[in-house]
């Protein structure tokens, strides 16, 4: 990887160069690589073999407040050339944007660490193949209403990514993402049901096991059999990790400076301002070694540190690029591209106490739809999951949908369990809702 680096930074670097013999004070350039393996099996059989090598130069340049950008895949010094001037000659014709341009020196990071997130697989497309067919094997073993299968896959992908820019800012840092996965078929009588499990990675090495994964496909699988319908009500709702981290993920989109700038969040001016029950902190830690979303630095070269976002319940930052700070008046937070490693802090109860807290009430595993308005916070899902009574499941059901607004939502949250998905690079454990409308048959 080594050599390949100091080419794509060599690559980047001209870039810079031949912006500023241009006469261009301000310009920067992404440069990604990308190259992998995807396979899948189904019923024994190989079903698919997919090789993936890919990459462009993204190349802006802002000249008098105006922004112009073009890409190339060449990465010859002639390609390059041409690119840069194509978006120096685009820049002419774009609108003036005062806010427009790079991100200010002192928000950059001066000395990226080693976050181990390299991690490139040795195995072969036999090694990978035999892994799918083993899982899917176990699987169909597991249990007798496991009837089909849609196949088990498994996936290794390695990125280099570069940034560079005018300012002086030209660092890179590889990654990597294995994982491995099942999805089945139960039957019983005349009913199908289908679902599915998943293990990731940024070391092949630290994947869960194919008897883990083929395991955790049947139970889930097999237990939505039997799914019922349920009378329109309120009851308290109960999210299973998976979907929780999709709730906190709505908190990610309100809080985003595209979103702010806008007003089409509904967590306007809401900085200092209690949106969680006091009890409830989410801190960010960017530099959590082989973390799922660890980053060195952000994508437009901005320091990403610890911090906190939610503490005691009170919101403190929000997610602001550098073009969203300067149109806020306020100040950078490392966000382009994304989130880095969110934590929830749970209460203490695993899955069972949860369930024995909440007594009677639905467990949600599923939902479907996008019915969130993010400017009302209204929200409305279609869901799939549990009955639950006197604290044990009952039965399972589906064709629901769940409704709220999110800000209350967020404030009737009564409990966060420690059964954390580590997965997902927003951990959290199941999340308990007070009391939300369940539209039902």
């Amino acid at each position: 990887m080594i050599e390949q680096k100091q080419m794509l930074e060599n690559a980047v670097n001209t870039a810079l160069n031949i912006a500023n013999d241009l006469g261009v004070t301000q310009a920067e350039v992404a440069l990604g690589k990308s190259a992998g393996i995807s396979v899948n099996t189904r019923l024994g059989e190989v079903e698919n073999i997919e090789f993936n090598h890919d990459g462009a130069m993204g190349i802006s340049v802002y000249v008098d407040h105006r922004k112009g950008s073009a890409s190339t895949a060449d990465l010859s010094e002639e390609a390059i050339a041409a690119s840069v001037k194509a978006a120096v000659d685009i820049a002419k014709y774009t609108s003036q944007d005062p806010y427009a341009g790079l991100l200010d020196k002192r928000y950059l990071e001066e000395n990226p660490i080693d976050l181990d997130l390299y991690h490139a697989s040795n195995k072969s497309t036999e090694d990978l193949l035999a892994l799918a067919k083993q899982c899917e094997d176990i699987a169909l073993s597991l249990d007798k209403r496991i009837v089909n299968s849609d196949g088990a896959g498994v996936n290794s992908h390695t990125s280099l990514q570069v940034y560079g820019n005018s300012n002086g800012f030209l660092e890179s840092y590889g990654s990597s993402r294995h994982s491995l996965s099942c999805v089945l078929i139960a039957q019983e009588n005349d009913e199908m049901q289908r679902d599915y499990s998943y293990t990731s990675a940024r070391d092949m090495n630290e994947l869960l096991s194919p008897q883990w994964v083929a395991e955790q496909a049947v139970k889930r699988t097999v237990e939505r059999l039997g799914a019922r319908k349920i009378t329109t009500q309120e009851s308290p709702v109960l999210f299973s990790p998976e979907m929780a981290s999709g709730l906190f993920g709505h908190l990610v989109s309100a809080i985003s400076g595209a979103s702010l700038y806008k007003k089409s969040s509904f967590l306007l001016d809401s900085i200092d301002t209690q949106i969680f029950p006091d009890w409830m902190s989410i801190s960010e830690d960017p530099h959590i070694i082989k973390g799922i979303a660890s980053s060195p630095f952000d994508s437009e070269g901005g320091r990403t540190v610890k911090r906190n976002i939610i503490d005691n319940g009170f919101l403190q930052t929000y997610l602001l690029t550098g073009y969203a700070a300067r149109k806020m008046g306020l100040e950078s937070t490392g966000h382009a591209g994304g989130i880095h490693n969110w934590f929830a802090k749970d209460g203490g109860l695993d899955l069972a106490g949860l369930l024995k807290e909440m007594g009677t009430g639905l467990f949600v595993t599923e939902l479907m739809g996008q019915g969130v308005n993010m400017v009302t916070g209204d929200y409305s899902r279609g869901a799939a999951g549990f009955w639950i009574e006197n604290g044990v499941i009952a039965y399972p059901v589906h064709e629901i949908t769940i409704a709220g607004n999110l800000k209350e939502m967020f404030m009737d949250i009564s409990a966060i369990g420690c059964d954390t998905d580590p997965r997902s690079s927003l951990k959290t454990g199941s999340i308990l809702i007070k009391k939300m409308k369940i539209a039902g048959a």
